[in-house]
């Protein structure tokens, strides 16, 4: 059994950086390079797009991350993790066992897991929406995707048959680093308070450049240097759950005690009980210790018996939003501003849109802060963006065409201006019993 686990963050979201994900593959001496690729509205974006084409569904970037760091892991002895799989765990397997014969590699062996898909599961249930209070049946003819949140159970028997690159859809985000440390160390899954401990681990790892710095830094008061090359963190955690964060010397960013608080809190409900597919894990005791420069040890995390339960995100058809944006500058450039803003509330009456909701914004003088912020003065430039949500694409599209006929409609010395109208892909939650899911994994053996 090894002493330590040493484990990187190649990712914190889907379109995030690449660089500093092969920075640790090649100089990280990592057991592990996990990807957690997937937010709430990604999946449901992805199966969108495997709608159109079966062969599709998966992390756009995938291809792009396996090219850049398949082979320095494979060199370095380096399995990797990843939900990269999103909607199509089985094609993001076989694009990536694609890539590794172009870049030669001989011999690497392939897990896809599947089963997070619970769209016929739950298709007719009475089940509560969690955020709105709706039945599930209200929003069933819109309803596009349904994925639950899978714990580490698939990922450990993937490890057990020896997998090097374990590919998953939907899964709890540190379930992803829960699961190589539970099988490395031998752990009884009914240890809790380990559990909890490598639950935070993975809490702490899942956003990437977050714990080092990069979404702390705020000029002036969280100074930060090098954001240009900010590096990824590494966890190292012994059998007994005790574990650092640090990343790697010749990295920009920080690893400090406030960056590991601020990412601690980061998306908790309730720091007491945080629900994962593993266990209930207490955050609440939880304090850090610096050890070095750029190394903080976590300490305090503890566990309780999981819920039974598996959250669900479902996906579904909400609206349309159409937008539109047009700059004004010179002496008055705000008053007109404002006076087109009056001009199209009553075009878009004298229309017909339905406005189920809308939004004018001046951006620069209240497109963040709303109402709370009121600059009378002067104004060198501004520029408005009106952005209406309806039931129609008609109407969505009628939005920035009326923004645009502002350039000849008045007011004067309008410019720049830009249109889109899209679909609006909703998420709300429901919850399951586990044993309603039932997960496959997929292997294969380059050799």
């Amino acid at each position: 059994m090894k002493k330590r686990l040493r484990l990187g963050a190649g990712a914190g979201y889907s379109g995030d950086r690449i660089e500093p994900a092969v920075q640790l593959a090649e100089k990280g001496q990592l057991d592990y390079l996990i990807f957690e690729c997937l937010a709430e509205r990604t999946i449901a974006l992805a199966q969108k797009r495997k709608s159109h084409d079966p062969n599709l569904g998966f992390d756009p970037l995938l291809e792009d991350r396996m090219r850049a760091c398949l082979v320095h892991c494979v060199a370095n002895k380096t399995k990797i993790i990843t939900n990269m799989g999103a909607a199509n765990p089985v094609a993001a397997m076989e694009k990536t066992i694609e890539v590794a014969r172009e870049l030669g590699i001989e011999e690497l062996k392939f897990a896809a897991i599947t089963g997070d898909d619970v769209f016929s599961a739950i298709e007719g249930q009475d089940l509560i929406l969690l955020e709105s209070g709706q039945s599930l049946r209200d929003i069933q003819d819109q309803v596009i995707s349904a994925n639950a949140y899978l714990g580490i159970h698939p990922i450990i028997e993937a490890l057990q048959w020896g997998a090097d690159v374990i590919i998953t859809g939907r899964v709890a985000d540190p379930s992803l680093f829960v699961a190589p440390i539970v099988n490395a160390f031998h752990w009884d899954l009914n240890d809790y308070d380990k559990l909890g401990k490598a639950t935070l681990l993975g809490h702490l790892m899942e956003c990437a450049g977050q714990i080092t710095g990069g979404y702390f830094a705020d000029p002036g008061y969280k100074d930060v240097s090098g954001l240009a090359k900010l590096g990824f963190p590494i966890a190292e955690i012994d059998a007994e759950g005790n574990f650092l964060i640090s990343k790697l010397s010749d990295t920009g960013g920080q690893v400090t005690e406030a960056t590991c608080k601020e990412q601690l809190l980061y998306e908790i409900h309730d720091p007491a009980n945080y629900l994962t597919p593993d266990v209930v894990a207490d955050f609440s005791q939880v304090s850090f210790i610096t050890t070095a420069k750029d190394v903080v040890e976590a300490v305090g995390a503890t566990g309780k018996p999981k819920s039974g339960k598996l959250k669900v995100s479902v996906g579904y058809r909400d609206s349309y939003i159409g937008e539109g944006q047009i700059s004004y500058a010179g002496p008055g450039a705000l008053q007109r501003a404002n006076l087109a803003i009056e001009v199209l509330k009553e075009r878009f009456r004298i229309i017909g849109i339905n406005l189920l909701e809308e939004r004018y914004d001046l951006v620069g003088i209240n497109s963040l802060g709303r109402n709370s912020i009121t600059r009378e003065q002067e104004q060198g430039e501004v520029r408005l963006r009106v952005a209406v949500r309806s039931d129609t694409m008609k109407d969505a599209i009628s939005v920035g065409n009326e923004v645009e006929a502002l350039y000849t409609n008045g007011p004067a010395g309008g410019g720049g201006a830009w249109k889109h109208a899209r679909e609006v892909l909703a998420i709300q939650s429901v919850l399951i019993p586990e044993e309603q899911v039932k997960t496959k994994n997929y292997y294969r053996w380059l050799k």
